[in-house]
């Protein structure tokens, strides 16, 4: 039933977006990302393991809506009931434009689906339907023009809640993120490449109750900060290289017991 209403939804979005730009196209981006550690809002979602996400990002006919669909796969065996599908609605446009204080912001929602759920009915407990799906609504505004030499500060906040009554995935919460990122160019890392573009980033989340699959709900404070640097090769005819590595300082034990360095790298195509 709830792939019936997600898949509704999408063709319902599509069509409106259809009709409301004839002139637009449709637009958007495949990837496919390896990573070395699946860390996601400060959680080891695999453990150890690695995982392959491929995706597909579209722009519905340059409305500001836009449609993804994530896969999160894990490498190796042990994690298949938390292989994911993210759905995620969202719309993003510009305030103030020109402007010092220019914002931009994307709001949107997003349905987490596990395939293998729900749970086995050995590893539920009493008075839950094992469902481990959840959602949630984002919010994020950034601010490219405020600061000076390109550093842009953002603050995203993010709403969590289960997707059923009687779910596995029984805390609700809040999560606030607090960013900053800068392109610092480089000498070119290849011959034919004058300039290299290092995206640098830094995030710290303060989780306000928020974890992704049942337990005690974590204690609301300052959880972890996240570290990152990134590039982009472009390889020609629309596709783009782009290795990363990051590194996370966790504070809280109940959100990550350990500090955590992973790298990934995805190839993207523009369509």
């Amino acid at each position: 039933m709830k792939k019936v209403i997600l898949l509704t939804a999408v063709i319902l979005l599509s069509a409106t977006t259809f009709v409301r730009a004839q002139d637009g196209e449709l637009s958007g981006t495949l990837d496919v990302t390896l990573l070395s550690q699946y860390i996601w809002r400060g959680f080891a979602v695999f453990g150890e393991d690695g995982a392959i996400q491929p995706s597909v990002d579209l722009d519905l006919y340059g409305t500001g809506l836009g449609l993804k669909v994530l896969w999160s796969k894990p490498f190796g065996d042990g994690n298949e009931l938390m292989e994911r599908l993210d759905f995620t609605l969202y719309y993003g446009n510009t305030l103030y434009e020109y402007e010092t204080y220019a914002t931009d912001y994307q709001v949107g929602w997003a349905y987490y689906y596990f395939p293998d759920g729900p749970l086995p009915e050995a590893l539920v407990p009493p008075g839950s339907s094992g469902c481990i799906d959840f959602q949630e609504f984002f919010a994020t505004l950034s601010w490219p023009e405020i600061c000076p030499e390109g550093v842009v500060p953002s603050y995203t906040i993010i709403k969590m809640w289960p997707s059923e009554e009687h779910s596995l995935m029984n805390v609700s919460g809040w999560l606030h993120i607090l960013g900053i990122g800068y392109d610092l160019p480089v000498e070119g890392l290849l011959p034919d490449t004058p300039e290299q573009i290092l995206h640098l980033s830094a995030a710290m989340v303060y989780n306000d109750g928020a974890t992704p699959i049942g337990g005690d709900p974590v204690d609301s404070d300052w959880s972890h900060a996240v570290f990152g640097v990134s590039t982009d090769f472009d390889l020609g005819n629309d596709l783009t290289l782009r290795p990363g590595v990051y590194y996370q300082s966790s504070w809280e034990d109940d959100v990550n017991e350990s500090d955590e360095f992973w790298a990934s790298v995805g190839v993207s195509y523009a369509f």
